[in-house]
């Protein structure tokens, strides 16, 4: 399994826009194959700063959808939201406590 975190820096005027897009596109993000988890978090601080956390069952699943003309629709209407530069990590999960 793969998890990718990446985070996301708005210009404040652009949340709302961003949170829109990002409820009407969850589920066909989240429904592409391979994506078994996808979740978004809001730094409490500094609410403009977004994390989405993502599992994907292997990297050609995750390459799949980054190549896909669904992500590429939905990436240009996100990064023209930016008040920063995104940044991405793929991390293998290592442990898990409940």
């Amino acid at each position: 399994m793969l998890v990718r975190i990446v985070k996301l820096t708005f210009k404040t005027e652009n949340i709302s826009s961003f949170e829109s897009l990002f409820e009407e596109t969850k589920k066909n993000i989240r429904n592409f194959e391979g994506c078994t988890l996808l979740e978004l978090y809001q730094d409490q601080k500094h609410p403009n700063i977004f994390f989405t956390y993502s599992y994907w069952e292997n990297a050609n699943n995750l390459e799949s959808y980054r190549k896909s003309e669904f992500f590429k629709s939905v990436w240009s209407q996100t990064k023209v939201l930016f008040d920063a530069k995104p940044e991405a990590w793929s991390v293998t999960k290592k442990a898990i406590l409940s």
